[in-house]
């Protein structure tokens, strides 16, 4: 009898080890959450073991899971380095990709991964910085491709999905429950204005405490609880949540997560950067409304 692992299953599984969840996971996969759940059933079945602990809050891994994961992550990176010495030897060059810092996950890693597959000669050099900043650089042909939030798409533009903000905290912390409110942003980031006048419209007394033109110490603060921040829906980076007010804090606008492609990108391999950065975002939109 063959005994034979799946490596879809197997790719699966790793993905959900790394985001924490089949939600996350499907969307880096492209998959519907019931697909990923019915491949880890598989692959628990084949190897009569279980590999994960869905007794928790978040997803952990058993000790055999733990140990299938080693294993795992090498047979993929053989299965996809011989993939990739086999297959599309034929184009080369370097695309720059813009994207804002709190949209590059959960989504660009894995399109940034299979890109690679799919065209192992072809350099993506990613550029993260705020959405005005990336519009600076497209418009000087620093970028080749941006993605930006925005309230509407601008000439040229072609509108993925579109997210609503959410209020994000410390992992069960009380900073949203202080008067004034405590927020916590970076200098240039767009969504600042629009909590601020969510507030102001709430009657909501609040200050802003802590400022930086850094992503990670906003993150920091916020996730020590000393303050709070707002993101796109699905983006709460690690050790951070959204918050569960109850109708304490003001309902925050949605926002267009928007696609430009310069007009001097051309061929097939930029093609397929833009189609996998579609896909990605209209399973990322997918799951955001199955989650209202």
């Amino acid at each position: 009898m063959a005994r034979n692992l799946d490596m879809t299953a197997l790719r699966s599984f790793v993905a959900v080890a790394d985001s924490g969840g089949v939600t996350r996971a499907a969307g880096y996969l492209n998959l519907t959450q019931s697909a990923v759940s019915m491949q880890l059933k598989r692959l628990e079945e084949s190897l009569d073991a279980r590999l994960l602990d869905r007794s928790a809050r978040k997803i952990a891994l058993t000790a055999a899971g733990e140990q299938l994961l080693s294993y795992a992550r090498r047979m993929l990176d053989l299965n996809d380095e011989a993939y990739a010495r086999l297959t599309a030897q034929e184009f080369e060059g370097e695309i720059v990709l813009g994207v804002p810092h709190d949209i590059v996950y959960p989504s660009i890693p894995y399109v940034l991964q299979q890109f690679h597959v799919n065209y192992p000669r072809m350099r993506v050099t990613l550029v993260s910085s705020f959405t005005t900043q990336l519009q600076e650089k497209f418009a000087r042909g620093e970028c080749d491709m941006i993605l930006t939030t925005e309230d509407r798409v601008g000439s040229g533009g072609e509108t993925l999905c579109e997210l609503p903000l959410v209020w994000i905290g410390a992992i069960g912390g009380n900073a949203w429950r202080q008067r004034p409110l405590r927020l916590a942003f970076e200098h240039r980031c767009i969504f600042r204005k629009g909590v601020q006048q969510a507030l102001d419209g709430a009657g909501i007394p609040w200050e802003m405490a802590i400022e930086s033109d850094q992503s990670r110490t906003i993150e920091a603060s916020v996730s020590a609880d000393l303050g709070v921040h707002a993101m796109l829906n699905g983006a709460a980076p690690p050790y951070c949540e959204p918050i569960q007010h109850g109708g304490a804090l003001p309902e925050l606008a949605s926002k267009m997560v928007n696609l430009y492609i310069s007009d001097l990108l051309k061929g097939q391999a930029a093609e397929n950067l833009a189609d996998l950065i579609r896909g990605a975002y209209d399973k990322r939109a997918s799951t955001a409304l199955a989650a209202q």
